[in-house]
């Protein structure tokens, strides 16, 4: 590879940085291209990408962005998983990979300017999807407005029953 062409991967790295909100450093070694090729393709759905580049393009790649911190964890085979969206599917993907494929290991992680190590990640890998979490938060958010419908209803039926109860009294009290 020659200087140019590695002034292209670092820069387009760069680039992936910048934009990325999450991270993950693993170790792949042990793994085989056909196993590699499936981990990507499930990143690949779900909004991330997995590169394998070399340490010192990566320790380059990273500074000046939030991602600087990984530069510890350069070492040895190195790859790197990014997404632009959604944090919790690429730590999901990665931890389910990793335990039908014991050589992928995980390094650390950096998610929103905070470094993550294995038991993190693991621990972001166990949250339900965006979907589930919005659902839960919306099922919250109407559960408060029926709530209180039904708290402020219960004052005219109550009032309601107490007059049922007053005629009915009045009724029998004049038979």
């Amino acid at each position: 590879m020659n200087r140019e062409e590695k002034a292209s991967v670092v820069e387009e790295l760069s680039g992936k940085f910048s934009e990325a909100k999450i991270a993950i450093v693993t170790d792949y070694r042990g793994l085989s291209v056909p196993v590699l090729q499936e981990l990507r393709h499930n990143l690949k759905r779900n909004d991330a990408e997995l590169r394998v580049a070399k340490n010192t393009l990566l320790k380059r790649a990273v500074q000046g962005t939030d991602f600087e911190a990984l530069q510890e964890s350069f070492v040895g085979t190195t790859a790197i998983t990014v997404s632009n969206s959604d944090p919790v599917s690429p730590a999901k993907i990665i931890s389910e990979f990793s335990k039908d494929h014991p050589e992928l290991s995980i390094r650390s992680a950096i998610l929103s300017g905070k470094v993550l190590n294995q038991d993190d990640i693991k621990a972001l890998a166990k949250l339900p999807d965006k979907e589930v979490l919005l659902g839960q938060l919306l099922s919250v958010m109407n559960a408060v407005p029926t709530g209180l419908v039904q708290v402020l209803s219960g004052v005219p039926r109550t009032f309601l029953y107490a007059m049922q109860a007053i005629e009915e009294g009045k009724q029998q009290a004049g038979n």
